[in-house]
């Protein structure tokens, strides 16, 4: 996608959502905006995938931000919708919902209230969670007599391991912001009303490394995660060998032997 592509389908007038774009912070926002639950549609879906895709493409964005207006980050999808599209379009719901892993750039979810379902869900699928003391996750399907549907339960499992998730999963149990922290599943939990603060930080942290640097530990990251150590170890090595022809990792040398702070340009 290039960046005129990219501007274009960030001119669209999204279905309960928003997307702001603040070139100074080099920040881009995906903002729930669907009073006062932040539903999310079966066809937002496709629309968040394509706003994703326009935001890692736009020069302007170093960071990616998902977050919600309201009480409430989402309480899932409308119910409805999933008797009304065809088993062909849910047997893929994960495929839009994974935008964010895809993404080269880092995203962030900034998660209040209620995340359950496919707000849990994309947001499992964001590099970093940052829940609030009154976040509550969960992953509801068992009560409809369903299963969670785009990568909630694989995703959570990697992260938490098969125990933890039957526990989330079987018993269409809510925990809280404290207990996803304390399992790995937030990797920072903040008081309310402190939400925007530690996103606005960890996006000014995120910012201050190689562009170049953070998109190689992602995809290492997520190349590796179900691979052996043997073979991580190896795609490290690739991966490592490459940076060090950078431009980037030049200066970060001369920076750290100068005493000052590296000035990165993505090359």
């Amino acid at each position: 996608m290039n960046m005129q592509f990219a501007a274009d389908a960030l001119t669209h007038e999204f279905d309960g959502f928003n997307v702001v774009i603040d070139p100074e912070n080099e920040r881009g926002d995906i903002i729930l905006d669907r009073p006062p639950m932040n539903v999310i549609m079966m066809a937002q879906r496709d629309e968040l995938r394509r706003a994703f895709e326009a935001l890692d493409a736009d020069g302007r964005v170093r960071v990616i931000v998902l977050r919600a207006e309201g009480e409430h980050f989402s309480s899932g999808g409308y119910i409805k919708g999933f008797l009304e599209a065809s088993p062909e379009h849910v047997s893929h719901l994960a495929d839009n919902v994974a935008a964010p892993w895809r993404a080269l750039k880092p995203v962030i979810a900034a998660n209040q209230g209620y995340t359950f379902g496919v707000g849990f869900e994309i947001s499992l699928a964001c590099d970093f969670r940052i829940a609030t003391q009154s976040c509550r996750y969960a992953l509801p399907e068992q009560k409809l007599g369903q299963i969670p549907g785009s990568g909630g339960s694989a995703r959570l499992q990697g992260i938490i391991g098969i125990a933890r998730t039957k526990d989330i999963v079987m018993r269409s149990r809510r925990i809280s912001g404290q207990q996803a922290f304390d399992w790995g599943i937030a990797t920072e939990l903040v008081e309310d009303g402190k939400l925007e603060e530690a996103t606005a930080a960890l996006v000014k942290e995120l910012r201050a490394f190689s562009p170049l640097a953070q998109r190689t530990a992602k995809k290492l990251l997520n190349d590796s995660e179900n691979a052996t150590v043997a073979t991580g170890i190896e795609l490290e090595g690739h991966a490592y060998s490459r940076l060090r022809q950078s431009d980037d990792f030049a200066e970060g040398v001369r920076a750290f032997h100068e005493k000052r702070a590296p000035t990165f340009k993505g090359t």
